[in-house]
Order: structure tokens, then sequence, then C-alpha cells
């Protein structure tokens, strides 16, 4: 009976064990399997804010030759960098359908539906300036690949860029530029980069532009904004010139949206 007994005790222990093990085992593939998807969305955030900030250059290249910016804000003029209509549905690399009517309504309301005049005008956290709030009109689209000629970028986001006016302007009409010279905001406005990608991946940078010789002093551009640290053009004194800003168009500032 006794040697039964530790035969009883032992496979208790070895089956105690056993599940240990396994519990250990299966704990330790629940890690791998998290530090793998930690390390995969950490990549697609970073690849789709690289991807919202290209589309915001490639806007600035259009932009900077543009002679008047205030076709560009009614929404009469767009970028060259444009894969068809402006409406409609895009599908993406996963198969997601986005539609291009829609983003627009997000970034100008918050809601899919179309916005009225008062939604737009309405003071919000995001959008406190009431009238001149930006209205944002679609002036770039397309696959990032598109960028270049060869399309040899292997990039799987598709980038949409908006502009708006310059919020710091107190001419209460957001789809012309500046009112006159001497408005604070002339020759200022606002883009909206928006890249979308594999895993639901949206990204969103907005960057305050400027020709040169319409610097707005600190108070241009978006609120809560650091001046953006490189320019292009005649910078204030102390700053240098942005190696990556297009001739013509200087960055007064930038932020990561979401």
């Amino acid at each position: 009976m006794q040697v039964w007994r530790e035969h009883g005790v032992a496979l208790v222990v070895a089956m105690m064990a056993t599940l240990l093990m396994s519990a250990l085992g299966l704990a330790l593939v629940l890690t791998t399997t998290s530090e793998s998807m930690i390390a995969r969305n950490f990549r697609v955030a970073g690849e789709g804010r690289y991807a919202a900030e290209a589309g915001i250059e490639r806007a600035l290249v259009d932009l900077a030759a543009a002679p008047d910016w205030n076709a560009a804000l009614a929404g009469g003029l767009r970028s060259t960098f444009v894969d068809g209509a402006p409406f409609g549905t895009r599908t993406l690399a996963d198969g997601t359908a986005i539609d291009l009517a829609e983003l627009g309504n997000l970034a100008g309301c918050q809601r899919t539906s179309p916005c009225s005049d008062a939604d737009l005008d309405a003071v919000t956290a995001d959008r406190p300036w009431g009238v001149n709030n930006p209205r944002w009109q679609l002036y770039a689209y397309g696959w990032l690949d598109g960028v270049l000629p060869s399309g040899t970028l292997g990039s799987r986001y598709y980038v949409v860029v908006y502009v708006g006016d310059d919020p710091s302007e107190d001419d209460g009409n957001p789809l012309v530029d500046g009112g006159g010279s001497a408005n604070p905001g002339a020759g200022v406005l606002l883009l909206r980069g928006e890249a979308l990608g594999p895993l639901g991946a949206h990204k969103i940078v907005e960057v305050t532009a400027a020709r040169p010789g319409a610097w707005a002093g600190p108070g241009a551009g978006l609120t809560g904004d650091a001046p953006y640290p490189h320019y292009q053009g005649d910078p204030p004194q102390g700053e240098g010139p942005s190696p990556g800003a297009s001739p013509g168009v200087r960055l007064l500032s930038w932020r990561e949206v979401r």
C-alpha cells in the first residue's frame, strides 16, 4: 500500500510540474506574440507619420509654384499629385475602402456626413477660431508610391493632403488668403496630411507654411505650436534654412494630430 501511495504522489507531482511548464510556455508564447505586435504597430505608426509628412512635402512643391493661394483655399486648384476624380472611394492594400468625401467631413466637423456652415464655424477645442476656422479643401491625394515616377517606394499607404486658411487671420473669410497684405495671416496657410494604411493605420500631421517674407511672428499658425525649427528663404534671425521645405515655401509649425 505504501508503494502505491508513493506512486500516486509522484504522479500528482509530475502532473503539477507538467501544468506549470505548460503555463510558463504559454506565457512565453503570449509575451513573444505581444512584443511582436507592439513592434509591428510601432513600425506601422512610424511609417504612417512619415507618409503623411511626405504627402505634405509633395503638395508644397505645387503650392510653391502657385501664384495665388486663394484658388487652392476655395477648392478650385489642386496639386498635380492626384489619382483621379476628387471624390469616391479608394480601396487600401488590406481591402478597406475609404471615401474621400467622408474623410473631408471628418476633418471639418468630426463626422462622416456633410458639414454645414454652422458646423464649420463652431468653436471647439480643436477649432477655437470660429468664423476663421480653416475650411479644409482637398488638394493632393494618391498612393505614396506615386510620389516617385518609378513607383519604387514600396509603400502601402494612401495619402490625402488638405489646405486651409491660417486661423491667425481676422478677416472672417477662410476662403481668402489674408484679405489684404496688411492681414497678419497673409501668405500663410495650413496643410493637413493624412496617411491611411494597413491594420487600420491612420496618421494625421498638420503644418503651417508661408511664402518667404510672410513671417507673421510667434502668433501665427496653430494654437499651442512652437515655431518650426527650420525655414526656407529669409528666416527670422538665428534660425537656419530647412533642407526639406520646397523653394519658395517655409514651415512655421508642425504637429501630429493622431
